[in-house]
């Protein structure tokens, strides 16, 4: 059902208020994978529960959606919705779907691919630009991420009571990784505008060895962030501009599975979490022309149970995470709260866990993580994307043939 009436009502109280606080002193109970590694400092791993006293409803917006993937707000409230299949839907806030959005481009929905994540331009409001990500067929069932945009043009409810399906126009691509891989596994995806009005693209390393090990080469975007202008140019103060053989939008290098990406709000700077192996799930601030070390190193194991390129979790000239996840909660979408609604949790970062099947709350003080809460466990439900509304409300999606959007609001 949809509409207020039929919004199903789950009531969640904050942790301390239902277990007490001892029942949380620690947030995951399983074994780490990673059993013989150390982390590189104090409090990058395993931090202290730290249960908030906010008490919440979520309610139900809509239902039904095949395996959503990516989402964001238009200005009137309404929500733009991914499907993997290749459908871009309109939500209404009483949770009417829209028919497909006619005008884009194909997709290939293989395995993990699909159309993932959908961004609003920045000036959405003048130029109606929207902006999504696709895993796009390339010939011999090689694919690759590509970022498209298109203007968008709204239903029309004609005056006999017909309407017309909301459209993109004059939709174009305007970036596609390179080089294209025969695999359906790890497109990265999510789509971040930057304060200056560039927009970050993160990718995958495709998950075959092939993909792998360009993780860590130069004249290849698979395993990388990129960084484009609105129309796809490349900003000229990109790190590797002028450097021969070296993609123009590359941005940073050495990543594994990038599906969780946002701006910190009050430093400008590019926050990512990137999907691990057993017990490598890991946040990482993205700076221009670092190298973050997949997969030369990195923490946990294979999920073959070996060791990781040597089992190496440090090197000089390597970023280090500065938390990471072991066992791994396999994380997708996030966002910094700066809401009114919640005021306890401002500043808090919100991550989805797609194999944990909750939402995990990061009490965070400058670049550390000092406190975890793990939110929504009785909803099992994979939490793939993770979306502040307007009026400071939580929008979350969950992954499944029948996928709902999910609202927090105070209880």
């Amino acid at each position: 059902m949809h509409g207020d009436r039929g919004m199903r009502r789950t009531a969640l109280i904050g942790a301390v208020m239902v277990l007490g606080v001892s029942a949380w002193a620690q947030v995951d109970l399983r074994p780490p994978n990673g059993t013989s590694q150390q982390p590189a400092f104090a409090g990058q791993t395993d931090a202290p529960a730290q249960p908030s006293s906010v008490s919440f409803d979520v309610l139900t917006v809509a239902a039904g959606l095949q395996f959503p993937w990516g989402m964001d707000v238009l200005p009137d409230g309404r929500l733009l919705v991914t499907e993997r299949a290749g459908r871009l839907r309109v939500v209404s806030p009483g949770g009417n779907l829209s028919s497909p959005v006619d005008g884009l481009p194909a997709v290939d929905a293989r395995g993990q691919g699909g159309l993932l994540d959908v961004s609003l331009h920045p000036d959405f409001a003048t130029n109606q630009l929207v902006y999504w990500t696709f895993s796009e067929a390339q010939g011999g069932n090689r694919n690759g991420t590509s970022v498209a945009r298109g203007r968008f043009v709204d239903g029309v409810v004609g005056s006999v009571g017909g309407s017309t399906a909301p459209r993109i126009d004059a939709a174009q691509v305007i970036f596609r990784q390179a080089p294209a891989l025969n695999s359906t596994l790890h497109f990265g995806g999510r789509l971040v505008w930057a304060p200056d009005g560039t927009l970050f693209v993160t990718m995958g390393d495709r998950s075959i060895t092939a993909g792998r090990m360009q993780s860590q080469v130069m004249d290849s975007l698979i395993g990388k962030i990129a960084r484009v202008n609105d129309d796809g140019s490349i900003p000229a103060d990109n790190p590797y501009v002028g450097r021969a053989g070296v993609p123009p939008q590359m941005f940073s290098i050495g990543h594994r599975n990038v599906q969780a990406a946002t701006i910190h709000p009050e430093t400008g700077e590019l926050w990512e979490v990137e999907h691990g192996t057993r017990g490598g799930d890991e946040i990482n601030i993205v700076r221009a022309g670092q190298d973050y070390g997949w997969p030369t190193i990195a923490y946990g194991i294979e999920y073959s149970g070996a060791t990781i390129t040597g089992g190496l979790t440090q090197r000089a000239g390597m970023e280090q995470p500065i938390y990471y996840w072991d066992p791994v909660i396999a994380p997708s979408g996030m966002t910094f709260y700066t809401g009114a609604l919640f005021p306890e949790w401002q500043g808090s970062l919100f991550v989805g866990g797609l194999a944990t099947e909750d939402l995990v709350r990061l009490s965070i003080e400058g670049e550390r993580v000092t406190g975890e809460e793990r939110l929504l466990r009785d909803v099992s439900e994979r939490i793939r994307d993770v979306v502040q509304g307007a009026a400071g409300e939580l929008y979350l999606l969950t992954d499944n043939i029948r996928g709902r959007i999910l609202t927090l609001v105070p209880k």
